[in-house]
């Protein structure tokens, strides 16, 4: 605690957050099964989610407390290159109106909880789901990290300072999460989300309006990005290439992982699902609002030590002391519902696919759940770690790592959905090429999302989880072609 603490700030705080603290534990009740000892029912929610619960649920784990202080952070620090975000929540709902239905009706019809599930059953290969399994957890922890970090700017900005805010507010998520499961960020992700809706909205009507209207913020941001010599409001012709690909490869990523797949999985259809690919286009409206914020940061003339603070330090500026603790809730609470659904996602896999494949294959479904539950509150406390005792840029780093990590697992989870020609061995081989190459070549770039390729004279950059996924697909068709070749495909579908 410092002298700084802004009491009313911190007062309309601790409300909300206390209101969606007794919404976590009052969930475990919301629609009460017979039972919460079963991963359908503990970990998918009983899959009976319908249209406006999976919309607020997809969208609140989706957009995150770390997207509400990373994408303004980025736009704020090099500009229009920030917004690449956008583009690519635009990408991905197409891929998700044709895809996921697709996903949830075998998942639905086989009992499948994971992508691991899918891929087994699919390709009847122990080791090919393990591989889609491991690769999950461990893109999922530093993502949690960050949500985490999104909390602490917040509870900073507060003038709480120190540890046992941070580690309270974990603790408070770790229960809720392992009393009431899925169902306790299903029913929060309605208050997070119609917060940030607020917040967004006012703060995109009333910040111009105090800063002289939009051109003279625009204005403002240009005349910063000329000072600094770097970055600007319009992107570079050089730019253009690796924006796209940036946008591209963060589309077919983003479903992958296993939070946004617990969310598709837990759909009570596929028609559902269709229905959401319509409508989550919103958040994309709101997250290029957000974005906004980084530039009347340049505009109201904010100065912070990290971009991170860029968000809070504009509300303490231009809001009174309630509304930005209203901001600074919306943001924490934005943090509980993802950081959620990212561990139970994480926790199923490890249960079903490493605990019961490998550790005790005759587990009952009671067991499997208590597995998953303890394996939440393991993964969460991993990540609290990282946050209080490694320095922060090194969760950036590894979720910059996590999505190129994720992004080798689409041909093995989404291939199969319509081919049979793939042979387990072959995306395998495919997987452990793109994963060992793709985390060999961000190494040598420094951990960057991007990588310079050169042609004689013709030089640009293109997103490395890209480059590794066209390495993935290439190396699985040429070894699938040779175990062809060598072995006629069978008409058994397992251990192809």
């Amino acid at each position: 605690m410092t002298a700084d603490l802004d009491i009313p700030a911190l007062s309309v705080f601790v409300f909300f957050f206390l209101l969606v603290t007794v919404m976590g534990f009052v969930a475990a009740r919301w629609r009460r099964p017979e039972t919460l000892a079963h991963l359908d029912e503990w970990g998918l929610g009983g899959r009976k989610f319908g249209t406006w619960i999976t919309w607020f649920l997809i969208g609140g784990d989706f957009y995150t407390a770390y997207t509400v202080i990373a994408v303004p952070a980025l736009v704020y620090a090099v500009g229009a290159y920030g917004f690449f975000a956008l583009p690519y929540t635009i990408i991905v709902y197409p891929f998700v109106f044709a895809v996921m239905p697709v996903l949830w009706q075998a998942a639905k019809d086989k009992g499948y909880v994971t992508a691991g599930d899918v891929v087994y059953g699919t390709y009847g290969s122990r080791p090919l789901e393990l591989a889609v399994a491991i690769t999950g957890v461990i893109a999922t922890m530093p993502y949690i990290a960050l949500q985490l970090i999104g909390m602490e700017v917040a509870i900073k900005a507060l003038g709480l300072h120190g540890e046992i805010p941070l580690i309270l507010a974990f603790l408070v998520l770790a229960f809720y999460t392992y009393s009431s499961g899925l169902r306790a960020p299903a029913l929060i992700a309605f208050v997070k989300d119609i917060m940030i809706y607020v917040v967004v909205l006012v703060a995109v009507a009333i910040v111009p309006s105090k800063l002289g209207g939009y051109g003279a913020v625009f204005d403002a941001a240009d005349a910063a990005f000329k000072a600094k010599g770097s970055g600007g409001i319009l992107l570079s012709p050089a730019q253009i290439l690796p924006y796209a690909s940036l946008a591209l490869g963060s589309a077919l990523a983003a479903f992958m992982y296993p939070h946004t797949l617990t969310g598709i999985f837990a759909s009570s259809g596929g028609n559902t699902i269709r229905k959401n690919a319509v409508l989550l286009p919103a958040y994309t409206l709101l997250l290029g609002l957000l974005a906004l914020l980084g530039y009347m940061g340049h505009a109201a003339g904010i100065k912070v030590a990290s971009n991170n603070d860029v968000v809070p330090a504009l509300f303490k500026t231009l809001f009174p002391g309630w509304f930005a603790g209203f901001a600074f809730a919306a943001i924490a609470i934005g943090a509980l519902v993802p950081a959620a659904v990212m561990s139970i996602g994480a926790a199923n896999l490890f249960s079903r696919n490493v605990w019961k494949a490998y550790v005790n294959p005759n587990v009952t479904s009671a067991g499997e759940a208590q597995v998953a539950k303890i394996t939440s509150m393991l993964v969460k406390i991993g990540a609290l770690v990282a946050i209080l005792v490694l320095p922060t840029q090194f969760a950036l780093d590894l979720q910059l790592l996590g999505g190129l990590w994720i992004l080798q697992t689409l041909p093995a989870l989404i291939f199969g959905l319509y081919v049979s020609w793939f042979r387990a061995p072959a995306l395998l081989a495919g997987w452990a090429a793109g994963f060992v190459a793709g985390s060999a070549i961000a190494w040598s770039d420094g951990l960057k999302p991007l990588h310079a390729i050169a042609f004689g004279d013709v030089k640009f950059s293109l997103y490395t989880g890209l480059l590794a996924l066209a390495l993935n697909i290439v190396v699985a068709v040429v070894v699938n072609a040779l175990l062809t070749l060598t072995r006629p495909v069978t008409a058994t579908a397992a251990g192809r």
